[in-house]
């Protein structure tokens, strides 16, 4: 398997990548609590555009995807970091997906040591992210790879269904 960079070669493929994760995700236990807003479309395309979404490729198949970016997307002042750190000094993980088709076989881990190698080659000082409370796969993963618990706040996204985020740091 092999990470790397999505483009404009892998955009469609990568738009309907995250539309069978939706809809499997709708047949069955929908952990990160994911709607046709959010991914998006215009997510992808966006993430694609300003070169901070990557995927894994299995061959010619995306088995994976997850966006990387300075951007939080949130009030991540509310976290009880370990370390005061401005943006721009750290990473966030947005959008991690796996195929159905390559659950349970170590794609996840991958797309995270991805990201931790990507941020310390870039010089970032931490990588933090957030999930919903109930989704014991991917804080799971996280806390596997090293990362943890900094809090569960509200990030004033303003969604209904999910007031409140874990939050989650490794330190590089």
């Amino acid at each position: 398997m092999k990470v790397t960079k999505c483009d404009s070669n892998h955009l469609a493929r990568t738009i309907d990548f995250y539309k069978r994760v939706l809809q499997y995700l709708k047949n069955h236990i929908n952990f990160p609590k994911w709607s046709e807003e959010h991914p998006s479309e215009k997510n992808v395309m966006t993430a694609v555009n300003n070169g901070e979404l990557f995927i894994c490729l299995d061959g010619d198949n995306i088995a994976g995807a997850c966006v990387i970016s300075e951007d939080p997307e949130g009030f991540y002042e509310a976290g009880d970091w370990s370390k005061s750190l401005q943006e721009g000094e750290f990473l966030t993980i947005h959008l991690l997906a796996v195929d159905q088709d390559y659950y349970r076989k170590g794609v996840g881990s991958v797309m995270v040591d991805a990201c931790i190698s990507y941020a310390k080659e870039h010089g970032y000082k931490a990588i933090r992210l957030d999930v919903v409370p109930d989704n014991h796969p991917a804080s799971g993963l996280y806390m596997k790879k090293g990362f943890t618990y900094a809090g569960t706040k509200d990030l004033k996204r303003g969604i209904v269904e999910i007031p409140v985020f874990d939050l989650y740091e490794l330190n590089l």
